[in-house]
């Protein structure tokens, strides 16, 4: 009997991140990020080739299957590069109808148990963003209960997510998931309040200005020094 299709999807992508790399490059990628995971050594552009050619070659009949290879490329992992391309996977565009709010289950799993920035940024501007504009309301009441959660990725998250809206941005939603971080003592929570706010004020920088003069105090010097680097 042949494989599910699912399954060949993660066998040829591990397959085809085996085959490159470079040890030497290997250590120094797995020291830059910190990870406890070790990395093949390919640089983001071979991740991309080897995805390109396998998802074009190993297509997904269905939602359910869509789902089982991201979670088996991630929760299999055994290099860095494996689950960079379960996010490839989880946003391509053969299956963007997809991301929506029966999708952010499994993304939220992948924001918690990855818990590194490398991961969560992308997840949470280009994949919780899509699916917060597929269903604006009940997706800002998750992203509510998120800003206040004892797990700082999913603050973060809360507060990135958004990132790409633009003159479509709720400020509404934007107000409260950053109101409970003001005062956030984590690093990675501090630095997204003013990444939030750096990338929304090229959209509307007099907001941005009226809100750190309303709210400048209570937040920290990294989040003011960050918001306001292009005002």
């Amino acid at each position: 009997m042949a494989e599910p299709v699912d399954v060949q999807l993660v066998r040829a992508v591990r397959t085809g991140l085996a085959a490159g790399g470079d040890p030497e490059r290997a250590i120094g990628q797995r020291r830059y990020m910190k990870s406890a995971m070790p990395y093949r050594g390919l640089r983001s552009g071979e991740v991309a080739a080897v995805c390109r050619t396998v998802f074009a070659q190993h297509l997904l009949a269905d939602r359910a299957t869509w789902e089982s290879a991201v979670r088996r490329l991630w929760d299999e992992a055994e290099f860095r590069e494996e689950r960079y391309a379960a996010i490839a996977l989880s946003g391509h565009r053969a299956y963007l109808a997809y991301l929506d709010l029966d999708a952010l289950p499994m993304v939220e799993h992948l924001i918690v148990s990855g818990a590194w920035w490398d991961y969560v940024d992308e997840l949470a501007i280009r994949r919780v963003g899509p699916i917060l504009r597929s269903d604006p309301p009940r997706v800002s009441a998750v992203l509510r209960e998120w800003s206040t959660d004892a797990d700082i990725w999913r603050r973060r998250t809360s507060i990135l997510a958004q990132n790409k809206s633009k003159a479509d941005t709720d400020l509404d939603l934007l107000s409260d998931v950053l109101a409970p971080n003001l005062g956030h003592r984590e690093f990675f929570v501090r630095k997204a309040i003013g990444w939030a706010l750096r990338e929304y004020a090229k959209t509307d920088p007099d907001w941005v200005r009226r809100y750190l003069a309303d709210n400048g105090p209570s937040m920290s010097n990294l989040s003011r020094r960050e918001a306001e680097r292009h005002l």
